[in-house]
């Protein structure tokens, strides 16, 4: 598994939290494309729109089980196609970016606003593209003995 891009994913979306929790406050919004795209600090306190909202110690947990099973299917892991495999990647660095969050501030900061979905951060884009590259693999990619 390219370990590398989950490190670089949770590096750049730790860096990229870290610069907007100095240089913006809770709640403030600066236009790049006015009503279409601005960086707005969200303090999210549960997942992708909102659910499961101050439910820390629960998204604690599985992010940990998503990072310990991450190491025990490793071997697993490796022995698939590429696409498998930096899908898996992005998965565990997004799922550790996250986790770091909940583990340091109770809620996860998020930043990406397109004004028509819920804000997100690098951690989400990486676990979206990461689950649909295992997806796509699993289906498309990964050759299936069938049993005669």
């Amino acid at each position: 598994m390219p370990i590398l891009l989950s490190v670089c994913t949770v590096f750049l979306d730790q860096l990229i939290k870290m610069i907007v929790q100095v240089e913006m406050s809770p709640g403030m919004s600066i236009p790049v494309i006015q009503d279409v795209f601005h960086i707005t600090f969200v303090l999210n306190p549960g997942a992708a729109f909102g659910i499961l909202a101050h439910q820390r110690l629960f998204f604690i947990v599985m992010g940990i089980a998503i990072l310990l099973l991450g190491g025990v299917l490793y071997p697993y892991i490796c022995r698939q196609c590429l696409l498998f495999r930096y899908g898996a990647a992005l998965l565990l660095g997004g799922a550790f970016g996250n986790l770091i969050d909940r583990i340091r501030f109770g809620h996860v900061i998020d930043f990406f606003d397109f004004r028509v979905w819920p804000v997100f951060n690098i951690a989400d884009i990486a676990i979206v593209i990461g689950v649909c590259s295992i997806i796509y693999a699993i289906l498309f990619k990964m050759h299936h003995v069938e049993n005669s």
